[in-house]
């Protein structure tokens, strides 16, 4: 059973995550609520682990995932699921592409996917920073908001965002940056802060 409801619910997240890897975390997100082999401290993990390893995103989660819930088999499973409906999709689209596209009615509907896609990575990034950088999270008013931050990662974060936008450090790998972020992590857990 749980192999079926991993390649059903990957098939779902492959199938409706337009717009690549980013794209598949609000839907992974949603499989966080509903299933206990996923929790979205586990997800914020798989993100960076994603991140930083090779290949997509969506398909390092997606195997992740189902290596949790189910071992290699699940991972086999879970991967299969989320990667099908594209190579369908692309099949079919590959097919018909160049008899149509430039038709208005296709333009028209990549003009409205775009700005959706940009939503859902939006949404992701905005969820990620809720699990990184506040310790349960409040709105109950701005001094909830504020005490819930956990400063020592908002600095770390503030610190990457200047970094990185740095003209000459603009042209380091961004594997260099995620490494001094572990270890600036190791450190901080070391000493306890």
């Amino acid at each position: 059973m749980i192999f079926l409801t991993l390649f059903f619910e990957f098939f779902k997240v492959g199938l409706f995550a337009v717009g690549g890897g980013l794209a598949t975390i609000p839907f992974l997100y949603e499989l966080a609520g509903k299933y206990p082999w996923l929790t979205e401290e586990m997800l914020v993990d798989m993100m960076a682990v994603s991140e930083s390893t090779p290949g997509p995103i969506g398909v390092n989660m997606a195997t992740y995932s189902g290596f949790a819930a189910a071992g290699v088999p699940g991972a086999i499973v879970a991967t299969l699921g989320l990667v099908l409906p594209s190579f369908i999709v692309i099949s079919i689209i590959a097919r018909f592409i160049s008899k149509y596209k430039n038709n208005p009615l296709v333009e028209g509907a990549f003009s409205g996917i775009r700005p959706a896609v940009s939503g859902l990575i939006a949404a992701s990034g905005w969820s990620m920073m809720k699990v990184a950088l506040f310790s349960g999270i409040s709105f109950a008013g701005v001094g909830a908001f504020f005490g819930s931050l956990d400063w020592k990662w908002l600095a770390l974060f503030a610190l990457l965002m200047v970094l990185t936008n740095i003209k000459p450090l603009k042209k380091l790998h961004p594997i260099l940056f995620i490494a001094f972020s572990a270890v600036v992590g190791i450190v901080i857990g070391a000493i306890g802060l």
